[in-house]
């Protein structure tokens, strides 16, 4: 008779890796939506119309 034994702490591990990668993105992606909101929240309105109107022009939008 044989027995088989299953190890699952190396399952675990692994879900504990891509559970700590998923948090390390989704703060980055906070931190980094939150320094584009601050960053544009500061600038002064002509600088920002200005940097959407040229985008909309390199992207081929028409916006007139």
């Amino acid at each position: 008779m044989t027995t088989h034994i299953t190890s699952h702490s190396s399952l675990q591990s692994v879900d504990a890796t891509s559970a700590s990668t998923m948090r390390l993105h989704s703060m980055g992606a906070m931190m980094f939506g939150l320094a584009l909101v601050l960053v544009v929240g500061f600038l002064p309105t002509a600088a920002a119309h200005n940097a959407a109107h040229d985008t909309r022009h390199a992207l081929a939008f028409p916006c007139h």
